[in-house]
């Protein structure tokens, strides 16, 4: 299957109107936004799950990064509220559910192979100082991709201009792009060479950004 699999190409997602499709598992089911590959995939979805659902145990060969984006994903790792980002690389296994059911952003085999940090962070914790209205948390840095959130004031604006893509995912609020808007649940995708500058509306705006990533983007090694 692919799926917005031409990484030279933007995308815009508004994911509030796509459709949910079924997973193998009962009770858990899935918004797909970029996809190459079958049930083994390099994937961006967003992931539904019913309350008391889970999901099979499974080992991340590719590795997984998620944020929490309603109620409490749960594995044997703990409990993982909203607003929670996790980075579970390559060789991580665990049993995934949720008993009062989640909705969670993911991404599958997007890792460094040789990676091995896994980490879980609450994006809002790690903002720091606010600076023209814009308070921003690094969360992830690696070679090959930067991982950031941003909390924007009501009129405050944002400026990315970096190699490699960018990718955006809105967490709440309302921004202009280009005269377009971006809501809650928008998901973006830059390819290398194209900037993002964008104005938080009236609400203000919580956005998720990857940066220098899509180089790097190819089918799993299965």
């Amino acid at each position: 299957m692919e799926l917005n699999a031409d990484f030279t190409k933007r995308v815009l997602v508004h994911s509030d109107k796509a459709d949910w499709l079924a997973s193998p598992m009962p009770g858990v089911d899935r918004r797909m936004l970029d996809r190459i590959g079958g049930e083994v995939a390099r994937a961006t979805t967003i992931v539904r799950y019913a309350p008391e659902s889970k999901f099979s145990a499974h080992t991340h060969s590719g590795g997984e990064e998620f944020i929490v984006l309603d109620g409490v994903f749960q594995d044997e790792h703990g409990d993982f509220p909203a607003g929670t980002y996790v980075r579970n690389p390559p060789t991580t296994s665990h049993t995934p559910g949720s008993d009062p059911g989640c909705t969670i952003f993911v991404k599958l085999w997007q890792f460094n192979m040789e990676d091995r940090d896994q980490f879980r962070k609450n994006m809002a914790d790690e903002l720091g100082s606010a600076r023209d209205g814009v308070a921003m948390a690094e969360l992830h840095r690696d070679d090959r991709e930067t991982v950031r959130y941003a909390h924007m004031d009501a009129g405050a604006s944002l400026e990315v201009s970096e190699a490699g893509g960018i990718e955006l995912l809105m967490i709440d609020g309302t921004v202009l792009k280009s005269g377009e808007e971006l809501r809650k649940g928008s998901w973006l995708r830059l390819p290398e060479g194209q900037s993002l500058s964008i104005k938080a509306g009236p609400e203000g705006a919580k956005v998720w950004m990857k940066t220098g990533h899509l180089p790097f983007a190819k089918p799993p090694a299965v």
